[in-house]
């Protein structure tokens, strides 16, 4: 039996097909009119009442769209958007000093020096493709979708030949997705709640590079999540110790006992791209595939 078997025909006509059957109706096609179906009337779609139905559709599209491509576990990338590709962040400092425009220079050599951090987001992500397995089941790399560390993240995969993920913000000031994700894995989201979110649903390990308000904003929720015990535990790792050490003095937080000496056991550092893959592959250690695959999901 298959799809064309009469028996097999639909019942009801699907919602595409009612869509593009409809025909214009003259004075009920004009603006004010009512008159349109409410799953193609985006003016309705969009009003303030239907926001609870907007975060759901939010949530079921990238859902849906990864059962369907088979994305079942991934490794995210956070980090700054602003970090440039050495070659790039060459380019700004040979201009700056061309221009002899001091803050210029002095805002090129400060690109050049964080154009270490792209090269090892970069280099992981690539390290993560070529040993899609390594931790016993398919992996893929998912990062926010734009420039800088995202950017490097999906650019690794996409040159080792491989898949990856963007999840895209739309803000008023930022550029389109970088040009390295997979186009079936690019999703574009309004709400920042479900675009975490779905950071985490999947996700079998966290590397957060050096980043701003953005990256601390997702480090901190997955680093609260786990340490309440919302969500599984799972390896986080900070890549470059001087810089999360000088930004967050944990020990602080110990002294005054807002959080247990424990919780500093929730993530580990890294200094460079084999680091941060061996300590997850570590996390994962194991003799039966099976096992450790079941461990990633949390069953």
């Amino acid at each position: 039996m298959t799809d064309s078997s009469p028996i097999r025909a639909r019942n009801f006509p699907s919602a595409q097909d009612e869509a593009k059957a409809v025909q214009p109706h003259g004075r009920y096609d004009g603006p004010g009119s009512s008159f349109r179906m409410a799953f193609t009337d985006t003016d309705f779609l969009l009003r303030e009442e239907l926001r609870p139905v907007r975060l759901q559709l939010e949530l079921l599209k990238p859902e849906l769209i990864q059962q369907e491509q088979g994305v079942e576990s991934t490794v995210v990338v956070f980090g700054s958007a602003r970090f440039k590709a050495p070659d790039v962040a060459e380019a700004m400092l040979a201009d700056a000093i061309a221009s002899r425009d001091e803050a210029a220079i002095r805002h090129a050599e400060r690109m050049v020096r964080n154009a270490r951090w792209y090269d090892e987001a970069r280099r992981f992500a690539e390290l993560v493709t070529r040993e899609p397995d390594a931790l016993g089941e398919p992996v893929i790399v998912a990062t926010g979708g734009g420039p800088g560390i995202m950017e490097a993240g999906n650019r690794g995969a996409f040159e080792a030949g491989g898949r990856s993920m963007g999840m895209s913000i739309f803000l008023p000031f930022e550029e389109a997705p970088n040009p390295y994700i997979t186009p079936e894995l690019c999703f574009q989201f309004h709400y920042f709640a479900i675009r975490k979110m779905h950071f985490l649903m999947r996700a079998v390990a966290l590397v957060s590079f050096p980043g701003g308000l953005g990256t601390l904003d997702e480090l901190f929720e997955v680093l609260t999540l786990t340490q309440t015990r919302k969500i599984r535990r799972r390896p986080i790792v900070l890549v470059g110790r001087d810089f999360w050490e000088r930004l967050i003095d944990f020990d602080v937080l110990v002294e005054h006992g807002v959080i247990s000496p424990e919780d500093k056991n929730l993530f580990h550092y890294a200094e460079t791209a084999e680091e941060a893959w061996d300590a997850i592959k570590a996390a994962y250690q194991g003799d039966n595939p099976a096992l450790v695959a079941r461990q990633m999901r949390g069953n």
